[in-house]
């Protein structure tokens, strides 16, 4: 039995399946090293350790998105304000590449900065989406900023389209941020962002997180946010410590179906001032831009 040669298009095919081959390794060897220079990137701008704080204790946790064409935007920071008060930032960045990645970056360090000229969680934001508009960014980002005086319990609170923190108390108590929140940072001329006033009243904890640790194909974003006040309530009665909360709930990304950064920050809080026994954990008055509302705030 004779073995048919190759004719001349055989041979053609093999060569250009070759190239389409080569071609391919390529542009995956390209996008690989897109993901590696965005991880590096995310990660370059993070803090590299997060400050202690007389009263308050902080952990987190962050996974980025760095398989195939998934790079984000996600983000977490935690820094000293005057009088000993605690600046801490989540957020996320619309899209998933290495210009996402670097928007966080801007927007991170655009929120330190104006932190210095004011602390008002509110006037921040705005001040943070104006400064971003004026940019000419094609991109927006989600946020939330709080404002924590371990010393008088104090809690201020303004959201930029992100989803709410949980909170959860030493005595049973937990539940979902329902304040009042802005639109995404980079979307609209001169907003004002309303901020949330709270009277901490007894121990417990806050989960900030973003939504890749909470929504997804698998998981809708209400029952993430469910499931995430229960583990911060066990966490805060049986009083675990904030690194074991923060481990646990980064856990629940891997149920979420998709691969998305996730980022996770656990504040602590350990009591600042005496406190009467009638009073509640959170009493609150809602914030305008600057300044007190008549209205009352949401009570934990």
């Amino acid at each position: 039995m004779f073995r048919r040669q190759p004719d001349d298009n055989s041979e053609d095919l093999l060569i250009r399946l070759g190239s389409l081959t080569a071609r391919a390794r390529e542009l995956a060897e390209t996008q690989r090293s897109r993901v590696e220079l965005a991880v590096a990137l995310q990660r370059g701008m993070l803090p590299s350790d997060l400050p202690s704080f007389p009263g308050a204790r902080l952990a987190v946790r962050y996974e980025p998105a760095n398989h195939g064409l998934n790079v984000g935007g996600d983000w977490y920071d935690a820094f000293s304000l005057p009088g000993g008060q605690i600046g801490m930032s989540i957020g996320d960045v619309q899209g998933h590449n290495i210009e996402a990645a670097a928007f966080m970056g801007q927007v991170r360090v655009a929120l330190r900065a104006l932190a210095s000229v004011t602390g008002d969680p509110g006037e921040l934001l705005g001040r943070t989406n104006d400064l971003l508009i004026s940019l000419g960014a094609d991109l927006f980002a989600t946020c939330t900023f709080l404002r924590l005086d371990p010393a008088s319990g104090i809690l201020e609170c303004a959201r930029a389209g992100h989803i709410p923190h949980i909170w959860a108390t030493t005595d049973g108590r937990s539940g979902i941020d329902d304040s009042e929140g802005g639109p995404p940072l980079g979307v609209l001329r001169d907003v004002d962002y309303p901020a949330t006033r709270h009277r901490l009243t007894a121990d417990g904890v806050f989960v900030l997180l973003t939504d890749g640790v909470v929504e997804g194909p698998s998981l809708h974003v209400d029952e993430g946010l469910d499931r995430v006040t229960r583990l911060a309530g066990i966490a805060a009665v049986a009083g675990l410590d904030v690194d074991a909360l923060a481990t646990a709930v980064m856990k629940l990304a891997a149920t979420v179906g998709h691969e998305d950064d996730a980022a996770v920050l656990v504040v602590g809080y350990d009591g600042g001032p005496a406190r009467s026994a009638a009073e509640e954990w959170g009493e609150g008055a809602r914030l305008g831009p600057g300044r007190p509302s008549d209205r009352p705030g949401p009570v934990p």
